[in-house]
């Protein structure tokens, strides 16, 4: 069979758009893979294609006659047969399992720094747990670990920006000395197509940071210089985050989940000992590029 493409799972999400995106650019037709096929943007060179990690048939025929396979697939809160077991586990298994079947050349899988299959955390735990799964069944899978990503309308940079211009008040994750290497969510779609596009075996993993590590209060502190804003930062103990994350479960997207609370508690940093962009030739972007220009204090 003559194999062309690449099939992406999750080319709807926010990372994931933006991989089919780069994968385009760089002269690849995508195949996108989702439940709700409907909901990917027409174009060229662009192939919806109704598809659940959770249903093997779907997954097979998703990857019949690729040339690589992305699974960009994430859940960050359980919700009825949506769990992290289904989705980060099983489903990322099956996907490695049909790609090695189908005789798939690369598989890039997106897991994240801090993924831990001994974790206390259910999020963390199902996200290394789920690597072993893609490994066992795709030996020569590669595993993209990205630091919390941001770009625009992200849910991390963006979220502070909005607290520094509203709330009184601004919590801090425990005293805030958790240390953060935020990287750009494009950076990261250009590792996928790095990954893919090379002529060489690519590394087994790489753990994908920005230029910069800072701590949470550090980070706060630059945002609210970037939008001129000055908040008292208030330590807020781990076990109210917690409870906190904990009451807002049932909410059909809550603002805070457990796994959030979970990733703050250790440095979300790229081991040095591991790949990262540089490896890849991708200058990685700074946080400045999405901040606002600074304004007068107030």
């Amino acid at each position: 069979m003559e194999r062309s493409g690449v099939t992406v799972f999750g080319g709807t999400g926010y990372l994931g758009r933006r991989i089919v995106a780069q994968m385009r650019a760089a002269g690849f037709d995508v195949r996108v893979a989702v439940r709700r096929p409907d909901r990917v943007p027409a174009g060229a060179g662009i192939e919806p294609i109704r598809a659940d990690i959770r249903d093997g048939p779907s997954v097979s025929a998703a990857v019949a006659g690729a040339a690589a396979v992305i699974n960009a697939v994430s859940l960050y809160h359980e919700r009825g047969d949506l769990t992290f077991r289904s989705i980060h586990v099983e489903g990322a298994g099956r996907v490695a399992a049909e790609a090695a079947r189908a005789g798939v050349g690369p598989l890039v899988h997106l897991s994240g720094i801090g993924a831990d299959p001994r974790s206390r955390s259910p999020y963390v735990r199902s996200r290394g747990l789920g690597e072993a799964a893609v490994r066992a069944a795709f030996e020569r899978a590669v595993l993209l670990r990205p630091s919390a990503l941001f770009g625009p309308d992200d849910a991390l940079l963006g979220t502070l920006i909005r607290l520094a211009g509203r709330a009184p008040v601004i919590p801090l994750f425990g005293t805030g000395r958790t240390r953060l290497q935020p990287v750009f969510v494009e950076d990261v779609a250009a590792a996928a197509v790095q990954v893919v596009s090379r002529p060489r075996a690519p590394e087994p993993v790489y753990e994908l940071g920005g230029p910069e590590i800072l701590s949470y209060r550090a980070l706060l502190e630059r945002v609210m210089q970037a939008t001129g804003r000055r908040r008292p930062l208030i330590p807020v103990p781990f076990t109210v985050w917690r409870a906190l994350a904990a009451a807002m479960k049932k909410l059909p997207a809550p603002p805070l989940t457990e796994g959030q609370v979970a990733l703050m508690v250790r440095d979300n940093v790229a081991a040095s000992e591991l790949p990262g962009l540089a490896d890849l030739d991708i200058p990685a972007t700074g946080i400045d590029t999405v901040l606002p220009p600074a304004g007068p204090p107030r």
